[in-house]
């Protein structure tokens, strides 16, 4: 009889564990289930990133009227709308009279590491060369260095972005090869130019994101245009505008000119001036208002 009521007891002790244990899966999957659901909103909270590339695209026709600004007009217009620097520090032609329009395409390097090399694709599967296949007459390639002495690439590789006929190359680094860069033709705007090898040095790590170059933040899609001095960045969200603000400005300028020919006055008559503010009483107020010139 004690036998048999011990075994009675053991049976009676693991059917609770039992269902103890039992109970206690159930409230952690409970738990778990309900963790799984509100994670993806705190991740979403705490992970997020906006866009890359401006919702707004550039039209070709807005983006033809832009090319033909220059670039002092461009910042110009910027100034005006209290936008930040949009002047890529450092970024000269490389050749006389280059000049580039174009949506940008970004490459972002960073610097050399064993296992980046090992981890990023490789080959024609590199980030850079995915870059170089969205390149066409209507985009300009922007490479973000890791430092303005070291190589984004040379004649061998940018042989591909003449064959794509790219409409510019845009870096704060250097090139190599100038010699044979010139020839390709390119529109190439860099800090410098070197002798030295780029993967001694970095690696490239991404296409299309948004980069600092020069200080300057490029989206893609945003437009870049060069000219003998220098290169500036349009944010595509606000090409209208800058575009609408440059062109005044430049059809303002061209009349004080003309008339400080006449005159041969001090330019303080006249300049400078800012856009939207110019006062109808004012003489240059006066000069428009008698060309027609609405301000």
């Amino acid at each position: 009889p004690r036998l048999a009521e011990a075994n009675m007891l053991s049976f009676a002790r693991s059917a609770s564990r039992a269902i103890a244990g039992q109970a206690c899966r159930q409230v952690v999957a409970s738990s778990s289930a309900q963790a799984v659901k509100s994670f993806p909103s705190f991740a979403a909270k705490r992970f997020a990133t906006g866009p890359a590339a401006s919702p707004t695209t550039v039209s070709d026709e807005l983006l033809e009227k832009l090319s033909k600004l220059s670039t002092q007009g461009l910042i110009d217009g910027l100034w005006v709308m209290g936008w930040p620097s949009s002047y890529i520090e450092g970024a000269r032609p490389l050749a006389k009279g280059m000049k580039c329009a174009g949506r940008a395409v970004t490459v972002r390097f960073v610097p050399q590491r064993p296992d980046i090399g090992a981890d990023k694709p490789g080959g024609e599967n590199s980030p850079e060369y995915e870059a170089f296949e969205k390149c066409d007459n209507k985009t300009v390639l922007v490479m973000s260095s890791v430092g303005p002495w070291e190589s984004v690439g040379g004649d061998i590789k940018f042989l591909r972005l003449k064959q794509r006929n790219v409409g510019g190359l845009v870096t704060d680094g250097s090139v190599r090869d100038t010699d044979t860069m010139i020839g390709y033709g390119i529109p190439t705007f860099s800090f410098s130019t070197t002798a030295k090898q780029g993967p001694a040095a970095m690696q490239p790590w991404e296409c299309n994101g948004v980069i600092n170059c020069g200080g300057v933040v490029v989206r893609p899609g945003d437009i870049i245009v060069g000219d003998q001095d220098g290169v500036v960045v349009v944010p595509a969200a606000a090409a209208q505008q800058v575009y609408d603000i440059a062109h005044s400005r430049e059809e303002i300028e061209e009349v004080v000119k003309a008339q400080l020919e006449i005159e041969k006055c001090p330019p303080g008559k006249y300049y400078p001036f800012m856009s939207g503010k110019i006062k109808p009483d004012s003489p240059l107020g006066k000069l428009l208002t008698s060309k027609g010139i609405k301000f």
